[in-house]
Order: C-alpha cells, then structure tokens, then sequence
C-alpha cells in the first residue's frame, strides 16, 4: 500500500482535499496522512470544515499561524520535514499556491521524496503576490502536475517544462468535484438564507494583502461596495483580519459584514445570490459552477478562461469599473453549461495516477 502525506492548511485547500481524499478511501490502496500546518487556524476558518465535509482528522497539526510570510514558511517546513523523516511517505501531495503548499514542496524535495502538486500552471503573472511566487516555486520542484485548465498548460510550456523531468496531467479542478457533491445536501446543512433573511443579494469577498494592506486600495473598495449596496443589498462574510483592519481606520462598510461562514453556508449563498464580487481565486470558479457572474477585485486572475467566456470581469479597485460591470451583470443572462474544469472527475484521475507512479 502507498502512503500518501496530504499538506494543507488554508481553507480553499480543506475544500480541494476533501474531494480526493473521498476517491482516496474508496480505493483502500493508498494509506493518506494529512498534515494540518494550522495556516487558517479559528473555528469558522479550519475546524468547521473537518466537522462538515466528513475529512479525515489530521494526523499532525503544527498550528503555525500569525507570523511573516519568512517565518511562517521556515516554521512550517522545520515541522513538516521532521513528519516527513518519521513517515517516510512514497508522496506528499500539496494544494495551490499558499505557504503551506510551498513548505510541503520544498521540505519533500529535500529528502527526494515525489511531490504532486494539484492546481499546477497557474499563473497571475503578478510577482508581488506571494501565491504567485509559491506557485511558480512549488511546479518547478514537483514530480508530477496536476493542471486544472488547457491555459495552465500553455503557461507551463511556455517556462519549458517539456524539457524538465515532469509529469503534466490535465485533470480537471477538484474544485468543482467537491461542489458537485456538497452541493446536493447542502440545504441540510445549512440555514443560512433564512438566518439572515436573505432574498435578492451580492455575495461579496475580500481578503487579499494587495487590497486591504493599501488603506487607499481597501476604501476605494468599500466605496464601490458601498454604492452598489444602496441598490441591492451586499453581503461580506468577511476575514478576522481585514475586521481588524476595518476598525483600526475606522472606516464605514454600509453593507451587511458577517464572520466567515463553512463550507455549506457558503455553497446556499452562491446558490441564491444574485451576483459574486471577490478577490478569492476559487470563489470566481464556485460562481460559475453555480452558474452566476463574477466581478474580480483584482487586477488579473489566474481563471482566464471565465473572462474569455464572458462570466467573470476583473476590475481591480477602479470605482467606476467596478459600478460598469456591476451594471453589465445585472440582468446578463448566460449559458453556463460548458465545461471548463472536467465535469468532476478530476480527483479520480489524480488517484489513478499517483497508483500508477
């Protein structure tokens, strides 16, 4: 039997993980270690997940949390390597471009044990993001990719990775796999909507350092939100972080700030709202796999196949462009029914790869 040590930490990777551990199990001929680095640390942002989504309770959580991006990454690959020399897995599989799942890669390579790397070849081509740098770092040191997109795969090739001794698999993105499935007893679990009596609303997200570090950036946000708000009611489950922000500058948010939600909650806020204002790269692809348009508060995304499609603006932290492609989305309708992302099969196809390698 293969053992896997599965790396996460942060809240969209309980999500992805959730998905391919499910396959995993049904297998029963991979033994999976999941290493929980406590990246996103309070209940609403890690615990709730493991409860709700039926993951398997980590085997090692080093909850390293709260420090700089330096001494974060070095804490957790000091504690990940002392798991990964005790365990001696045949993989250690990691999850998009976060701290955690840049500390797995390296600390894997180190002691040449083989990395996957699941959501491969993304790029935002905007290095003063660190998920940028993560990401790019994290390909590069992997035995094999696990791309979710054909785009991703031309990024690849254009930095020569068909020269490099790496596996590239087009898998799909686990993402809509998990969506797909929670999706169909997520009313059970959540009741959310008539909670907050909600009807016709904007499900809105904000979280990056490039927005709420630049108090500038952040106000110009909360202006266009703001506006948009005395239209149709916006409704922000909103980061500890950017709160404390928020009430450090005192500065005025009129739309309604709730505390980060689960998993269920959140796929009964995509089912019923109108319209999702983010600058979260998986809430723009849980938009469309719940067939609703995305205004990306951004100034790029890694997702271009849904601007290409006409589902997704991005539109960084310009008021006015924010207001257009809200006024655009409001009453677009579109044919969502394409598939960009593999239909939800891709964790089966990671679990008979990593079987076959």
């Amino acid at each position: 039997m293969k053992k896997i040590v599965t790396i996460i930490g942060a809240r969209p990777q309980f999500i992805k993980a959730a998905a391919v551990s499910r396959v995993m199990q049904k297998t029963k001929l991979l033994n999976e270690i999941i290493i929980h680095t406590g990246q996103h640390f309070d209940d609403n942002m890690s615990e709730i997940f493991f409860r709700e989504m039926e993951i398997p309770k980590p085997t090692y959580n080093l909850n390293i949390n709260g420090l700089s991006h330096g001494a974060m990454t070095g804490q957790m690959l000091e504690g990940i390597e002392r798991i990964l020399m005790q365990e001696k897995p045949d993989w250690v599989m990691v999850y998009g471009d976060t701290n955690s799942t840049l500390a797995g890669a390296l600390a894997a390579s180190k002691l040449h044990i083989k990395v996957a790397h699941v959501e491969a070849g993304l790029r935002s081509f905007n290095y003063k993001m660190p998920e940028e740098i993560n990401r790019i770092l994290t390909d590069r040191i992997s035995t094999i990719l696990f791309v979710p997109t054909d785009s991703a795969i031309k990024n690849l090739e254009a930095e020569g990775y068909k020269n490099f001794p790496t596996l590239i698999i087009k898998n799909g993105d686990v993402m809509q796999d998990a969506a797909m499935y929670y999706a169909k007893t997520s009313e059970q679990h959540s009741k959310i909507i008539s909670q907050l009596g909600l009807e016709k609303f904007v499900l809105a997200t904000l979280h990056r350092e490039e927005n709420t570090n630049d108090i500038n950036v952040l106000q110009r946000l909360l202006n266009a939100l703001n506006k948009i708000n005395a239209e149709i009611p916006v409704v922000v489950p909103l980061h500890p972080r950017t709160k404390k922000i928020l009430t450090q500058h005192n500065l005025k948010a009129e739309f309604k700030i709730i505390d980060p939600v689960g998993y269920f909650d959140m796929i009964e806020m995509l089912k019923h709202c109108s319209l999702v204002m983010t600058d979260s790269g998986g809430l723009q692809k849980e938009a469309f796999f719940f067939q609703k348009h995305c205004i990306t508060l951004r100034e790029q995304t890694e997702w271009v196949e849904l601007v290409e499609h006409d589902f997704n603006k991005v539109v960084g932290s310009d008021e006015e462009k924010i207001k257009n492609a809200f006024e655009y989305f409001r009453n677009k309708k579109s044919d969502f029914n394409i598939n960009l992302y593999g239909n939800g099969i891709a964790s089966e196809i990671i679990v008979e790869t990593l079987l076959k390698n």
